[in-house]
């Protein structure tokens, strides 16, 4: 897809969920999104794909546990008891508004975000003496603002009671990109390993690799790089089986790790990958991943 015709589709849809769909039933709603942003129908009766399976657990998977184990503030909690207290990125504030911050306590690094959302008002400070803080506030209040929920009816995001959290700022040996594993996990199997990469200099590339380490000739929306050489984590055993602990009895969710000089630290858990609208590349990888993805008999 390339720059005009993406731009032309993400100004849609801003124009239809501020003044068409956020009045649509989540249903309906999904019916559309999936067309717009596949050129698909969405098969809900039977769905097949990974998309297809995202959406329906979107709808019929709602089981009030997920909720907390989005919550960016509530989960670091509920992953300490799961795998233990080292694994979790030290909390260095919680807050209800941006203005009973007290900047002075933070140390001169670390990151600021909401609870509740992808990214909007999010504060990577690696220097305080030279931040704005009243832009910072302003863009806090933005993401205190969102509603989330309304952009893809991610479920899992739409009751969170919304917060403003401080985390330790974390870096590796490159004192730059820190290596993120995002592992696809199935009813607690884990499946196929995902690192992205070049985010912040020459492009978002993106490497799928197998359980032990094989780089597959496939791709997830990003590009993949085969000449890009992501050495086999030391610790890779031990992601995995930290990952399949916290993905026990869900049908699917993906668990982020970082590693950082061979430590792991959790990074999140995310229940609907690219919101079930990203592009497999061969097509067959989404059907193959959809066939993992086994729906409750009881919807929720």
């Amino acid at each position: 897809m390339n720059k005009k015709v993406k731009k032309t589709l993400i100004h849609i849809k801003d124009f239809l969920e501020q003044h068409v769909l956020k009045y649509m039933d989540d249903k309906t709603f999904l019916m559309i999104y999936f067309r717009i942003f596949t050129g698909k129908r969405l098969n809900l009766k039977k769905p097949r794909t990974f998309n297809e399976k995202i959406q329906w657990m979107k709808l019929y998977n709602r089981k009030p546990e997920y909720t907390v184990m989005a919550d960016k503030y509530l989960a670091k909690e509920y992953v300490a008891k799961k795998i233990g207290q080292q694994y979790v990125i030290p909390l260095l504030g919680v807050w209800d508004s941006p203005d009973e911050i007290c900047f002075d306590e933070l140390p001169d690094r670390f990151v600021l975000k909401c609870n509740h959302n992808s990214g909007t008002g999010m504060c990577i400070c690696t220097d305080k003496s030279v931040l704005d803080i009243e832009q910072v506030k302003k863009n806090l209040r933005k993401g205190l603002n969102e509603n989330f929920f309304l952009h893809g009816r991610e479920w899992v995001y739409k009751n969170i009671p919304r917060k403003i959290i401080a985390e330790q700022y974390m870096t590796d040996e490159s004192g730059y990109e820190l290596k993120d594993y995002k592992i696809f996990c199935f009813d607690g199997v884990p499946k196929l390993i995902e690192v992205d990469f070049d985010r912040f200099t020459t492009g978002h590339k993106r490497n799928l690799y197998t359980t032990d380490w094989k780089l597959m000739n496939a791709e997830i929306k990003y590009k993949r790089v085969s000449d890009k050489k992501i050495e086999k984590p030391q610790c890779l055993d031990e992601l995995l089986k930290l990952a399949a602990k916290l993905s026990e009895d869900i049908p699917h969710v993906r668990v982020d790790f970082y590693v950082i000089n061979e430590k792991i630290y959790f990074g999140e858990l995310t229940f609907y990958h690219g919101s079930g609208l990203e592009q497999f590349r061969p097509e067959s990888l989404g059907i193959k991943m959809g066939a993992y993805i086994r729906l409750p008999k009881n919807p929720i």
